[in-house]
């Protein structure tokens, strides 16, 4: 190595250039992983759109935090992983191919998951969200919204004895919730139709737990209608397009429990990238499938594109310096 790193910088809304800036160097308590790739999240459409609080360009790698790689340094005091491990972690500048991670935001990967790649932030995040959900055996969740998080919960909760009644706009989207386990499936048209349909499948009662993963108004709305009387509420979706307005006297009548599912804790995101790499290594989920496109990250602007417009079978993007 020449000391010298590609790493990706938004350089203005819809701009990102690739250049070559110095490699990090890791402080103490932390480790420098040699990246193999980053997922796309949907949190970096706001920025990669230009709202008027945003300011460019961003530091080199910025925004990417999806990553996983190889340990190849590690900083004064760390004693606990060491060169040449693998791991997926939780970092903030994985937009590039070095990124730096305090040594207690990484998840070693067993040899079981050598070639697979492994966005541990988002799976993570779903078995939190799975965990927070209070799921159990049959009991009747309706989860809106089956992208990348959507068909993950609809495998942990289908394994866990729920009924599914999955909810989602596009085809290919109902068509992967049924492989995944869900039971019944209805598109997200008309919001009648759909509180019709869902009453009528539980015989009046509605869910027992309702999932809003897609970070809309109306989705949200939708959500809380579909709630039985002293059901749990879970709100994964990413709603950071502007205030919400909520129906709380339907939700205060039912006396609904309403959980944030949205962590902030680094130790809890931990826990769950750990309980995603067992259950990834253990056959419980196998998120292989959902990794639907790939990109070089000289091309990181098609993938943020793509996953803003979502084309026909689109679910994940994921990022490769390889």
């Amino acid at each position: 190595m020449d000391g010298t790193m590609r790493a990706a910088i938004l350089t203005g809304p819809g701009r990102i250039e690739v250049e070559r800036v110095a490699i990090p160097q890791p402080g103490p308590g932390q480790v420098r992983i040699r990246l193999e790739g980053c997922g796309v999240c949907a949190s970096n459409l706001t920025p990669w759109a230009g709202p008027e609080w945003m300011t460019y360009p961003t530091e080199p790698g910025g925004l990417g935090h999806e990553g996983w790689g190889v340990i190849d340094a590690v900083g004064e005091g760390v004693d606990t992983v060491a060169v040449g491990e693998r791991v997926a972690a939780l970092s903030y500048k994985a937009y590039a191919e070095h990124d730096l991670a305090d040594a207690k935001a990484i998840v070693t990967l067993p040899a079981s998951l050598a070639e697979s790649p492994f966005p541990g932030e988002p799976l993570g995040c779903a078995m939190n969200i799975f965990r927070r959900s209070e799921i159990r055996a049959g009991q009747t969740v309706a989860i809106l919204g089956i992208g990348f998080l959507g068909a993950i919960l609809t495998r942990l909760a289908t394994e866990a004895g729920a009924r599914v009644i999955a909810i989602s706009r596009r085809p290919y989207s109902l068509d992967l919730a049924r492989r995944m386990g869900a039971t019944e499936v209805i598109p997200m048209v008309d919001h009648g139709e759909i509180i019709g349909r869902v009453k009528e499948l539980t015989d009046g009662r509605f869910c027992e737990r309702v999932i809003e993963a897609v970070g809309k108004a109306w989705p949200l709305d939708l959500a809380g209608e579909l709630c039985a009387e002293r059901g749990r509420l879970i709100v994964a979706g990413y709603h950071q397009d502007g205030p919400r307005q909520v129906n709380m006297w339907l939700w205060n009548w039912r006396g609904l429990d309403v959980i944030n599912a949205h962590e902030r804790d680094p130790k809890i995101y931990v826990e769950g990238i750990r309980d995603a790499v067992n259950a990834v290594a253990s056959g419980r989920i196998d998120p292989a499938p959902l990794y639907t496109h790939r990109f070089a990250l000289d091309d990181l602007g098609a993938a943020l594109d793509a996953t803003r417009d979502r084309p026909d079978g689109f679910l994940k993007a994921l990022v490769s310096f390889s």
